[in-house]
């Protein structure tokens, strides 16, 4: 583990994200807060993440970058993302990015990442990454419709403490690159149904319709091309994945 990243480890707690937040500024660079369970974990669009008690990884990561621009803030999403693709990867399996950051074992979810960003000026002053992994658990009982672990797609057990070295230096290699300019490229490379047609509904109108994935436009919006041809960019919830 690198010497400059420092966890601190939590036996219960409401959010890591939070407790991050609240204590960031005494803080540095690349802390770690890491909770063997949460009572009020966060993710995406205002949902709660569930996992059982010490079964999973449930952290959150402090970015304070000098080189990353307000305009350019989805890097962290970039870093982060590919940084768990290639720990998946590393137990052999082919996992892709859903846009913008979740992370997909074929069609079935595996990792959530909520990503809280704070901006000043023309500078990204600060970011936290909350970070859940399905590692241990094997029964869900949310109405999440397609959770799955490592454990369900090895058959194996994994050390909490263990996995989160693991996959924090997978994490830090791209961070710690001193040109982001790759990584773009390689996060849509391994975009999940990039290429394919889908259906999707359009959060605000409520239509349903059939397209392909073709990238990401200069703010981080999904791009779409549908089936008559045209082109259509998609902001965060303003598109939802029909699976």
């Amino acid at each position: 583990m690198n010497f400059q990243t420092k966890i601190k480890w939590f036996d219960i707690t409401d959010s890591t994200n939070t407790q991050l937040n609240n204590d960031k500024g005494g803080l540095t660079d690349k802390n770690v807060y890491a909770a063997l369970f949460q009572t009020a974990g966060r993710g995406q669009r205002g949902n709660r993440w569930e996992s059982g008690k010490a079964m999973n990884l449930t952290f959150s990561i402090l970015f304070k970058p000098t080189n990353i621009a307000a305009n350019q803030q989805f890097i962290i999403s970039e870093i982060v993302t590919l940084g768990i693709v290639d720990y998946m990867r590393s137990h052999g399996l082919a996992a892709t990015i859903k846009w913008p950051n979740d992370i997909y074992i074929n069609d079935l979810k595996i990792c959530g990442i909520l990503i809280e960003n704070t901006v000043m000026g023309d500078k990204l002053t600060d970011s936290i990454a909350g970070i859940g992994v399905n590692l241990n658990q094997t029964e869900f009982c949310s109405d999440a419709p397609n959770p799955t672990s490592l454990s369900i797609m090895t058959g194996r057990q994994y050390d909490v403490r263990v996995e989160l070295d693991c996959i924090l230096s997978y994490i830090f290699q791209y961070y710690d690159m001193t040109d982001y300019s790759s990584l773009e490229e390689k996060y849509l490379d391994i975009m999940y149904r990039r290429g394919e047609f889908h259906k999707y509904t359009d959060c605000t109108t409520g239509m349903e319709f059939t397209a392909k994935i073709i990238g990401i436009d200069k703010t981080a919006c999904l791009v779409t091309e549908h089936t008559d041809g045209s082109i259509h960019s998609y902001a965060f919830k303003e598109i939802k994945y029909i699976l």
